[in-house]
């Protein structure tokens, strides 16, 4: 596993806290590993609310008919990466 970023340890406990992952510890995230299907689990439903709670936090939006998604939460290092890039607050 590699080590988290100070940005990806933020947005993993923003990840956490915000789709109320029981049992799962933030700093226990494989940055590397995928959030969906055998990675970290995460369904649609999930990322429709992630996206809600980044927008909130970082002041930008993520459009759900974004050919990028796919790449954009293919990661929690990837979904930091572009978090990074785009936020204003």
């Amino acid at each position: 596993m590699s080590t988290q970023t100070p940005a990806e340890t933020e947005l993993a406990e923003l990840l956490v806290e915000s789709l109320n992952l029981e049992g799962v510890n933030a700093a226990d995230i494989d940055p590397e590993a995928p959030l969906f299907g055998d990675g970290l689990g995460l369904d649609s439903i999930d990322a429709l609310e992630l996206a809600l709670a980044i927008s909130k936090r970082y002041g930008f939006q993520l459009r759900s008919d974004s050919d990028e998604n796919r790449r954009i939460f293919g990661s929690l290092r990837a979904l930091a990466e572009h978090v990074q890039a785009n936020r204003t607050a």
